[in-house]
């Protein structure tokens, strides 16, 4: 009953002290929120509503369980998660944050994963995308596009990893698995499989593309709203000395590993959001580059709290725990780092001297130019953004009229 009452004297602190530093700070939360909401509205909404859309689909018409009959027998000896985990993970790497934990909150909620396996999954399908890598980092913050490949290897290599050890997770825990059977002619059962589930999927079209579009549009919406919280949180920590004070603790221990002591203040920043985190420690010019990739390593492979957050309201719908997402972010955080120190020399140092690497680079760093850090997102990113509003706006009174239509029976 105690620690009840503590935690409420907690909250009530925090939202306190939060509410008066807003109040003493306006300025500086407005410039956090239009900094959250540009993120948001340019880059995230469109980046991500494709492919959330996409996966509800892919869900509805049974594409996912065809995958998972096939990649079974690779998911389950090595996760010890069904095949259907292999789409999850595949779609978390090419969207990023949060795919991985809407689409195992979704499979678990359709009863393609226990809760066991949703959790585990969880732990280890939330990474990064690609094109935040090589573009945003890379280029944008780093103007270095040879470094994004240490970067993705370390942080893929270390997700593949956290999802090796995490396969022990809940190994006492009962876990009743629809396992698939081997069959003589696997596609020929895939197939069957996809076909009964479209059967199964009473819903038309328009109706099932109306809910997908207003499923993804509600949690970016979510999404939105807690990037936008802590965009003003982590520039309020920032002007009042909270990040500084904090970092000079955290340059101790640097000092003791002999890393960078001006690192520190990007560290911390990072461990609230990563966006931010990321480009001040690429502006630490005293640092060796090895140091500054090594830190953005763990800053993506923490994920930082603002993702933790989103994750936390998703899997919450469902009741999945926090607890192996969290071990798995630690995990990922101090896996990461190794790896890129390991993987530093044969594919950053030994080879930006390639001629044909550097061949590979300047057609990576050509596309990246042209088609991502031009205009392009900065420009049509809001208009796809608000169009996709409009269409979920319509989408709802739609079908706040029909409610309205039908009729009512009293008893």
């Amino acid at each position: 009953m105690k620690i009840k009452y503590l935690t409420t004297l907690v909250i009530f602190v925090l939202l306190v002290l939060l509410t008066a530093m807003i109040i003493l700070h306006p300025d500086v939360a407005f410039r956090g929120s239009t900094r959250g909401l540009e993120m948001w509205w340019g880059i995230v909404f469109p980046s991500l509503l494709p492919f959330f859309i996409l996966s509800e689909l892919l869900i509805c018409f049974g594409v996912v369980q065809f995958i998972g009959i096939f990649l079974e027998p690779v998911m389950r000896p090595l996760f010890k998660v069904p095949g259907v985990g292999a789409f999850v993970w595949a779609m978390g790497m090419a969207s990023g944050f949060p795919s991985g934990a809407k689409l195992s909150a979704k499979l678990y909620k359709d009863g393609e994963l226990t809760k066991l396996e949703a959790e585990r999954l969880n732990s280890f399908t939330n990474s990064s995308n690609p094109l935040f890598i090589f573009v945003a980092i890379s280029v944008g913050f780093f103007h270095n596009v040879n470094i994004g490949l240490v970067l993705a290897l370390s942080h893929y290599l270390s997700n593949a990893l956290v999802g090796l050890i995490m396969r022990f997770y809940g190994k006492n825990r009962p876990n009743y698995s629809r396992r698939e059977r081997i069959h003589s002619n696997r596609f020929k059962y895939a197939f069957q499989v996809l076909h009964e589930k479209r059967l199964h999927e009473k819903r038309p079209i328009g109706k099932i593309l109306g809910d997908a579009i207003a499923s993804s549009v509600q949690t970016l919406l979510m999404i939105g709203g807690f990037i936008i919280v802590f965009s003003v949180l982590n520039m309020l920590l920032i002007e009042i000395g909270f990040i500084a004070q904090v970092g000079k603790i955290i340059s101790l221990l640097f000092s003791q590993l002999n890393i960078n002591h001006e690192l520190s203040n990007p560290f911390v920043s990072g461990l609230f959001e990563i966006t931010l985190g990321s480009k001040l420690v690429s502006e630490i010019s005293n640092s060796t580059l090895m140091q500054q990739v090594a830190l953005t390593s763990f800053i993506l492979g923490f994920g930082g709290f603002s993702i933790h957050a989103q994750v936390a309201s998703i899997i919450s719908e469902v009741k999945m725990s926090m607890k192996p997402y969290i071990i798995g972010r630690f995990l990922q955080s101090m896996i990461a780092p190794i790896l890129a120190v390991i993987l530093w020399k044969p594919f950053y140092l030994d080879r930006i001297t390639s001629t044909s690497n550097n061949e590979a680079i300047t057609v990576i760093k050509h596309f990246a130019e042209k088609h991502f850090t031009s205009d392009v997102i900065i420009s049509n990113g809001p208009l796809f953004t608000l169009i996709s509003i409009y269409i979920y706006v319509i989408i709802l009174l739609y079908r706040m009229y029909i409610q309205k239509k039908k009729p009512q029976f009293k008893s």
